[in-house]
């Protein structure tokens, strides 16, 4: 590819859902990518443990590929890492605590052998092929997180990465609002910018208000104090160990990968633990349950995850009691709201009180509200915009607030996972599309499961499945006998019998006289067909029908 006066941006993941951000960066022969995340699976997808970004449109590109650089250290960023990096084989950019983040996440999967991570600053620029990048510190629910300034000979693309401008964060570093006016001084060609809080007026609240809830919390708690929140909000931990040094309480974190986070982000400095507040869960079983307080995983309603194990009776060491109070500290990503649900009123008939952002300010977003995006339009002032990380109602909204404050609405992006925009000097517009469809994490497998699984899963989950055996004289093919029907989350054989025997016999019936064996996937095809249209005439029902046709 020559060097052209454009660049192209492909993003894989982050448009049109909420999760698994990922964007593609070309100018040249040079390849900049930024977040490699996941997203979290729909109602749906049935057994489907997480969703990461297709990258097959990069495999034969691989030795263009000049960096990755992550934003910050949460999951839909950085979570889809352990999974790609080995084919990706690129090197990384980013922070200190999203370094460890990353780290934690990579011997989670043992893929840290032979990986470069380079540790970069707010105030650092560094340069990747072609592609010149100053960083520039934003607020978000998560220390060290970053924008990106990203120039080429075509000019410069700001992408936000995840933000607010909160005037009050938690660990006292606020956007840098000046570097952001600077660089929309010099001129910004593209402007990249988080969108998901879109639908919210004026100014996304300050953490400090979530800190003011947890005081009121703690004061009035009568037993233990659970707080579920996301491994890797390390601001909230840190929120949690403040309020309850306060309040006499010693302090368990419960679950893998939030016990790791918090181990690696104590040693490089970015928790700040009161002394004697962190004990053993063993130690702080012993204690009365005034002077006791948990965080745990699972505020998302993961199934495997520890609040949603407290909630079903099935965690060994911690079963709720009744004065318990349950703070769930994080809203619901879209699709994840049922299984939340069901664990709050799991929570609620075993005694606990139950404390969630519907009912009282124990989590604030840590993304822009629209004041907050005009005023990013405003420091950056770009000639195209393309609003990210977002569902399609959030990208639209986005579109429309742009045009308030001066963006023609020929320069704003509203794009799609495998969408690919060009920017340059002279021109912008979409101009193609590239694979960038979601790949399954099922288990141990990595996209071995694919929409026609799911589909047949969806109609298991709804309709279940009928085995019909035939067995046919293997001279003739012609049916040795009646059939057997084998039913499973269809009917009760036993309630059916009526159904299952008339089955039975118009299967015969139709059956009788063919050669079975002659042509035993065509007979199987008709077979299938034939008990297909049957229940469903008898039923209104689709069941998965499976025949198996044997030889005697």
């Amino acid at each position: 590819m020559e060097v052209t006066d454009r660049i192209r941006v492909i993003p894989l993941g982050g448009l049109g859902e909420v999760g698994k951000n990922m964007t593609v960066f070309e100018y040249g022969e040079d390849i900049l990518i930024v977040d490699v995340g996941l997203g979290f699976p729909t109602e749906e997808m049935h057994g489907i443990d997480l969703v990461i970004p297709d990258i097959s449109y990069l495999l034969d590109k691989i030795d263009r590929i000049r960096g990755i650089v992550l934003t910050h250290g949460h999951e839909d960023h950085i979570g889809a890492l352990p999974y790609l990096l080995p084919q990706l084989k690129a090197p990384l950019y980013c922070t200190r605590l999203t370094a460890g983040l990353v780290q934690v996440k990579l011997r989670e999967r043992r893929q840290i052998e032979g990986t470069q991570i380079n540790i970069i600053n707010a105030d650092d620029i560094i340069q990747l092929g072609a592609f010149k990048i100053e960083f520039f510190r934003v607020s978000h629910s998560i220390p060290d997180g970053v924008g990106l300034a990203i120039t080429t000979a075509a000019g410069t693309i700001v992408h936000t990465g995840d933000f607010k401008f909160d005037q009050t964060p938690v660990d006292g570093k606020v956007t840098e609002f000046g570097k952001l006016a600077e660089i929309g001084r010099r001129g910004v060609l593209l402007l990249m910018s988080d969108c998901v809080h879109v639908e919210s007026p004026g100014m996304t609240p300050s953490e400090t208000v979530v800190t003011q809830a947890f005081d009121q919390i703690f004061r009035e708690a009568e037993g233990r104090v659970i707080v579920a929140t996301f491994a890797s909000l390390i601001s909230r931990i840190q929120q949690v160990l403040d309020v309850a040094y306060r309040f006499g309480r010693k302090v368990s974190v419960v679950g893998r990968s939030i016990e790791n986070n918090v181990a690696m982000a104590r040693e490089l400095g970015y928790l700040d633990i009161p002394e004697g507040t962190l004990v053993k869960l063993g130690e702080l079983n012993k204690l009365d349950p005034i002077s006791a307080a948990l965080v745990v995983t699972g505020a998302q309603g993961e199934p495997m995850a520890v609040l949603s194990r407290i909630a079903n009776g099935e965690h060994k060491n911690i079963t709720i009691q009744r004065g318990d109070t349950v703070i769930i500290s994080a809203t619901p990503i879209p699709g994840n709201e049922t299984a939340v649900g069901r664990i709050i009123n799991s929570l609620v008939r075993q005694g606990a009180n139950v404390i969630y952002s519907a009912i009282q300010r124990v989590h604030v977003s840590g993304h822009a509200s629209q004041e907050e995006l005009k005023l990013m339009l405003n420091f950056t002032r770009p000639r195209y915009a393309m609003p990210i990380h977002g569902e399609p109602r959030h990208l639209t909204l986005y579109s429309r607030l742009a045009q308030d404050v001066g963006i023609a609405p020929e320069n704003i992006f509203i794009m799609e996972n495998g969408k690919v925009a060009e920017v340059g000097p002279d021109f912008g517009g979409i101009t193609g599309t590239v694979p960038a469809g979601p790949i399954f994490v099922d288990g141990s497998t990595v996209g071995d499961v694919g929409d026609v699984v799911i589909k047949d899963r969806g109609l298991l989950a709804r309709d279940g499945v009928l085995l019909v055996v035939l067995v046919a004289d293997q001279e003739t093919g012609i049916l040795a006998g009646s059939p057997d029907i084998v039913s499973r989350g269809f009917v009760y054989m036993r309630e059916a019998g009526e159904l299952m025997d008339f089955v039975k016999s118009q299967v015969e019936q139709q059956f009788a006289q063919t050669d079975l064996l002659s042509d035993r996937s065509q007979s199987i095809r008709r077979v299938k067909d034939f008990v297909g249209d049957l229940l469903y005439n008898q039923t209104k029902r689709r069941p998965i029908v499976i025949p198996v046709i044997m030889k005697i």
